[in-house]
């Protein structure tokens, strides 16, 4: 490769290089950037801070599904043992996860904590 150098005085400022070799060091920089977000992903979902979320409750979501639901079901909860945890009725459970009634800010979430996720993932957007 060759390398024409500019200098600023003794110093130099400027390095030039080809441009075939510019592209080459540019794809290099980028792979190295996506193998440092991957062990950067990896390492989150060892420490636990992140998890996998199975196709079927994503597609689920996007389908529309009631969020407090489908988050209940994957987590493998009951009606009556969400409820209990969160400490509202399960009547009052089946009509949020119905849409029939919007739950207060602390009901949410204290749903969210129980189930392990963000407030934010029990929105509906429909």
């Amino acid at each position: 490769m060759t390398v024409q150098l500019i200098k600023q005085g003794e110093k130099p400022e400027w390095a030039v290089i080809p441009y075939a070799e510019y592209l080459r060091l540019l794809e290099q920089a980028e792979m190295l950037q996506d193998i440092q977000e991957y062990d950067a992903a990896r390492a989150a979902l060892d420490r636990g801070d992140e998890e996998l979320v199975p196709g079927e409750v994503v597609d689920a979501l996007l389908d529309g599904a009631n969020p407090i639901q489908v988050w209940r079901k994957h987590r493998g909860k009951t009606r009556q043992e969400l409820a209990v945890q969160v400490g509202i009725s399960v009547p009052y459970l089946s009509q949020l996860e119905t849409n029939k009634r919007t739950g207060s800010f602390e009901v949410l979430s204290a749903i969210a904590q129980a189930l392990h996720v963000a407030l934010e993932d029990l929105s509906t957007y429909a």
